[in-house]
């Protein structure tokens, strides 16, 4: 095998833990000597020991003069757990292959620095562009210090989400649905607004068939008009947290706390205060499915970064039949936001197009 094929192998390990680790970055690593692989690791849960400590504990005392493959710069600094450079010299390792560098001020090339000082060879860059794209919610949270936000939509092939009478279920296939709960599972919270929640009463959970991690529920609820008997708020298998504005009735909160629901109240309403609040709760990536005005206050300021789209072929027409992003929107095309195609696959009847923001 050579260096390629063993990073590959670091980063099919990163991705079997990817979605589980937040707000920490998903991690693989091999430990490799004479083109015998010694040991294997993965970082499984945020506080937990990374990748680099699990494939070297497996690799034991063989590790001397051995190298080690690492999807992303070994940390250098005491957080939850030591610094992984410390145990890599300590271990007597000869050469670290690195996919990328980490872009985290606490690490930022010093994990490089210190391997160098005690006289390690190291190399970046290897498998890099794989590493990037499945580490970039970490980058995008690390350097933002906000939620990586996915935004998703299931419309018609001319590009409505409902007929004009509001009518929407469904638009897209069983299968297509099943994937949107696939979806949620891989994401730390999944946020709504107050008229899709009053308008579906929806559970916001991923009920997949062998389970799934559910996501924390984000409700904008301005006024607190939320119903105390919705799902949202009866359903226990996961935590509900709703923003509402500085003067929401107090004794509505008060129920709602009772519930077990936690409410903040934000100086004013807006996406952005709400992005700095999940950011401060660890919030690492965000799965928004919310109605059209709700997706127009994300793009009117860009605060997202992927689109999912499920195109179902049919057609309703209307010319009041809603579509993914109300609001007035752009005034000529220059105004619109470029966006690049990333996927397309077929899920049951329909097409999932993936979509990030340039």
């Amino acid at each position: 095998m050579n260096e390629d094929q063993y990073m590959n192998l670091a980063l099919s390990l990163a991705q079997s833990a990817a979605h589980q680790t937040s707000p920490n970055p998903p991690v693989g690593a091999v430990v490799v000597k004479d083109g015998r692989i010694l040991g294997m690791g993965a970082h499984l849960k945020a506080g937990e020991a990374h990748a680099e400590v699990n494939a070297l504990a497996q690799a034991g005392d063989e590790s001397k003069d051995a190298d080690i493959y690492v999807t992303l710069e070994p940390c250098a600094h005491f957080g939850k757990t030591p610094p992984c450079a410390d145990l890599i010299i300590e271990k007597g390792i000869r050469r670290v292959f690195i996919a990328a560098v980490d872009p985290n001020p606490l690490v930022g090339g010093k994990g490089i620095e210190k391997l160098q000082a005690a006289g390690i060879e190291v190399k970046t860059g290897i498998c890099e562009q794989k590493a990037t794209e499945l580490l970039t919610p970490f980058f995008h949270f690390i350097q933002t210090k906000r939620p990586y936000v996915t935004i998703k939509t299931a419309v018609t092939a001319d590009g409505k989400t409902a007929a004009h009478t509001g009518h929407s279920r469904w638009i897209t296939s069983e299968a297509a649905r099943e994937d949107v709960h696939l979806l949620r599972s891989r994401h730390d919270a999944i946020l709504t607004g107050i008229g899709t929640v009053l308008l579906d009463n929806p559970l916001l959970t991923s009920r997949l068939p062998q389970g799934g991690k559910n996501p924390i529920r984000i409700l904008l609820d301005t006024h607190l008009r939320v119903p105390l008997d919705f799902h949202i708020i009866q359903n226990k298998e996961a935590k509900t947290i709703i923003f509402c504005a500085a003067d929401a009735q107090t004794k509505k909160q008060r129920a709602l706390e009772d519930e077990g629901v936690t409410v903040i109240r934000l100086p004013y309403m807006a996406i952005d205060a709400v992005l700095d609040e999940l950011g401060k709760m660890n919030i690492m990536t965000l799965f928004v499915e919310a109605g059209a005005e709700m997706n127009a206050s994300f793009l009117d300021i860009g605060a997202f970064n992927r689109l999912v789209m499920y195109m179902a072929p049919k057609l309703i027409g209307g010319k009041s039949a809603p579509s993914s992003f109300g609001g007035l929107g752009g005034s000529s095309m220059d105004e619109a936001l470029d966006l690049a195609f990333i996927s397309m696959d077929r899920i049951g009847p329909d097409l999932k197009i993936v979509m990030e923001k340039r």
